[in-house]
């Protein structure tokens, strides 16, 4: 019964099956024939003409479309518990050879237009100080709110005014695509993204994730970073395999709906000990240490989150039973 996160919860059986499928002499790297039809299949589904790449980890995606937007003298402005900033080992300024994060506040580890304006307005416009090239945030964020499309237009309507680019980490997009009832295509290009890491390994993949490119002209670009980065494997098409195993027949929103109704049961139970509202599949729970002890001796697993405070993650796999039996030990604490 373990609750540390979606990235630990198997691959699905239909990834699985296109793996297999895939297993069979084709053209090496990103020749084959799975991987020429990314392109068309991530275009039917946002709607619009896309680049699609696969890549191994959501932390290459988020990078090296990071290293597209911007340059190494210049800066990306995001949440300070962002994820290109607690956990990707300082991988941004790797890839892009030097750019500054710039960090900025806010309540579930959401940025707004106006924390946005203040982080430009306190950077001289010389050039002493690092300039800002592109804005990144997080979807779902790391305390697992949601930025509805609404919120995303008026993030990217800043960053055209101030002449910056927009990235969007989105790991758990599907479980933020579920929760708020925005079209993909609203919530992402027509929003004015630029760019996206489109997660599957946590919502049902193995080892693929996808890099979404809206301004097709950076697509050249992204081919030769991800070479250079290591990223361009020879055997691709079980990546771009997984990629369109999961977009097809909507498994991605599927197994998103599958986790997303496991958290809210769980917050249901929760009831006041919730730090943050349930909005995708991700809970930080409010206990003693006794509390946690307590739950972990009945074979639960999470993550402590500070003091006082537990993180729970649910998965496209969670079984009802593990679900009900915890959100039963949770509302008898």
């Amino acid at each position: 019964m373990r609750f540390f996160s979606d990235n630990a919860a198997p691959a699905h059986p239909k990834v699985l099956e296109a793996i297999a499928e895939a297993n069979r002499l084709d053209v090496a790297y990103d020749g084959d024939a799975w991987s020429g039809r990314l392109d068309g299949a991530f275009s039917d589904l946002f709607g619009t003409q896309v680049r699609a790449f696969w890549v191994t980890t959501g932390t290459a995606a988020n990078c090296l479309a990071l290293a597209a937007l911007c340059p190494p003298y210049r800066a990306i402005l995001c949440h300070k518990d962002a994820h290109i900033e607690v956990d990707e080992a300082g991988a941004p300024g790797f890839f892009t050879g030097g750019a500054k994060l710039v960090l900025l506040d806010g309540e579930g580890a959401k940025i707004t237009t106006d924390t946005i304006d203040e982080a430009c307005d306190a950077i001289r416009d010389d050039v002493h100080q690092v300039q800002p090239a592109a804005i990144s945030i997080t979807n779902a964020t790391e305390y697992g709110l949601i930025y509805r499309a609404s919120e995303v237009a008026a993030i990217a309507e800043v960053a055209k005014q101030r002449g910056l680019a927009l990235h969007m980490d989105g790991a758990r997009l599907a479980n933020a695509i579920v929760s708020s009832g925005d079209s993909l295509a609203d919530m992402t290009w027509r929003a004015g993204v630029d760019a996206l890491s489109f997660g599957f390994v946590k919502n049902g993949g193995l080892n693929a994730e996808a890099l979404i490119v809206f301004r097709t002209e950076l697509a050249d670009e992204i081919a030769v970073r991800r070479k250079r980065a290591g990223h361009l494997l020879s055997k691709g098409r079980f990546l771009a395999a997984q990629n369109l195993a999961m977009i097809d027949g909507d498994l991605w929103l599927e197994n998103a709906r599958t986790a997303n109704a496991s958290a809210r049961a769980l917050a249901k139970a929760a009831g006041e000990r919730l730090v943050y509202p349930v909005e995708a599949n991700e809970l930080f729970l409010r206990v003693t240490a006794g509390e946690a002890e307590r739950l972990r001796g009945m074979g639960y697993d999470f993550y402590d989150w500070g003091p006082g405070l537990i993180r729970l993650v649910t998965s496209w796999e969670q079984q009802d039973a593990a679900i009900d039996s915890l959100a039963a030990a949770i509302a008898a604490l």
